[in-house]
């Protein structure tokens, strides 16, 4: 077995073998655990900024892109944000392990009980914040972990572990080794991770459409379960009936980052409401330092602008001849991710909102609240974009549970 593969394995059995400890642990050890990662990564600020600026100098000198960069930085403000998440974390509900579902024949109970999975993969990129989001719904779920990022971000995850996911856990009477991090940075570690069925059976993929695919068909081959947010781009529809004012507050406010799935990406007018929006819709690019790609169009109109290091400050604008239009670009042409309609009409909202079968839709609101914190309270371990039963759109804790059906006397 090659090396890569063997530290991948080695992670996976640990985190299988300590998993047991956080399957039993009880809802104020875990509670507490989140809580202490939380105060430790407030008294560790220093040494993780420290392990973070050292990641974005080795990737701004092997030419990183600015969102990217982005995506990589652990702001002083971030990190406290990050603080904030985990002790909402720490406070939000624990599932209800045993739920009474009905009374069967003879008088005996129907219960469905909710297991952890065991253990979940996680492979992801240059967020590390990631690190602390997956690690914390995992934990909150009962869940052992394998995380696996790559080489852009690995300094900042292991100093997250070590200083903070660790030393909480312990803290609060939970093995540690549960949650485990591969301590290698090839892109081989991503396969890896998806080959081993019997210790790791479902992983949570996120990063590029194109390489997320590729695990995703590797995975199925070797019998591994994925959930998968490969695509992403926020559609946003301007209808004829829109307000002026609030289109270019939407334009505005969906390009707060670049390098986010959930910005807008690609904007559709309708060709009466046109003349009467550009000025304020160009004027928000403008400010934005974003350019809009006019037809004719060289590229897909749901080309992913976030992944492309060079272009990334672009947005695909495009005519249309009105809502069943655009509702079948949407549909059709982007990943499905979220799609919202800027109107006054009820009428037209209610009708988008019908057409669009996409993950998540928006009636005068930006695409970027498609997120787990923002919509409900709570990280997210990513967004899944499955259009089969199961758990859609942002993935929480919540989520990550098995079905058990139990029948016992009455």
């Amino acid at each position: 077995m090659d090396e890569v593969a063997k530290a991948v394995e080695e992670c996976a059995r640990s985190a299988k073998r300590a998993a047991p400890s956080l399957a039993a642990a009880s809802p104020e050890a875990i509670d507490a655990a989140l809580n202490a990662m939380a105060d430790k990564l407030v008294e560790h600020a220093e040494v993780v900024l420290e392990a973070n600026q050292a990641d974005i100098a080795k990737a701004r000198e092997d030419g990183m892109s600015a969102g990217l960069l982005d995506r990589l930085t652990i702001t002083p403000e971030r990190l406290t944000g990050m603080a904030e998440q985990l002790r909402l974390l720490a406070g939000a509900p624990h599932q209800e392990r045993s739920v009474d579902v009905s009374t069967l024949d003879g008088g005996l109970r129907l219960v469905e009980r909710r297991r952890p999975v065991g253990v979940i993969g996680a492979n992801y990129e240059a967020r590390p914040n990631v690190t602390v989001d997956v690690a914390s719904q995992l934990v909150k779920s009962r869940n052992g972990g394998v995380l696996r990022t790559g080489s852009a971000a690995l300094g900042s995850a292991q100093r997250l572990r070590e200083t903070v996911i660790a030393p909480a856990l312990s803290e609060a009477g939970i093995d540690p080794d549960v949650i485990q991090l591969v301590p290698r940075a090839e892109r081989e570690a991503a396969s890896a991770l998806v080959r081993f069925p019997a210790l790791v059976p479902l992983v949570i993929l996120r990063g590029s459409g194109d390489s997320t695919r590729a695990l995703a068909t590797e995975a199925a081959v070797h019998g591994v379960r994925t959930l998968a947010h490969a695509d992403g781009g926020g559609v946003l529809y301007i209808d004829e009936a829109a307000d002026t004012d609030k289109v270019r507050d939407l334009v505005f406010n969906s390009l707060d980052r670049l390098g986010v799935c959930n910005r807008l990406n690609l904007l559709l007018i309708h060709e009466d409401a046109h003349d009467r929006v550009w000025p304020g819709i160009s004027g928000a690019l403008a400010e934005r330092g974003v350019t809009p790609s006019l037809a004719p169009h060289e590229h897909a109109i749901g080309y992913e602008w976030a992944l492309d290091s060079d272009r990334e400050a672009t947005v695909t604008v495009e005519k249309v001849s009105g809502l069943p239009e655009a509702a079948e670009i949407a549909n059709e042409r982007t990943s499905g991710l979220a799609a919202g309609i800027a109107t006054e009409s009820s009428e037209a909202a209610d009708a988008f909102f019908d057409a669009y079968t996409g993950t998540g839709v928006f009636w005068n609101a930006p695409t970027r609240l498609l997120d787990g914190f923002k919509l409900l309270a709570v990280p997210e371990t990513g967004i899944n974009l499955d259009k089969v039963p199961g758990p859609r759109g942002p993935v929480t804790y919540t989520d990550l549970y098995v079905r058990q059906y139990a029948v016992l006397p009455a």
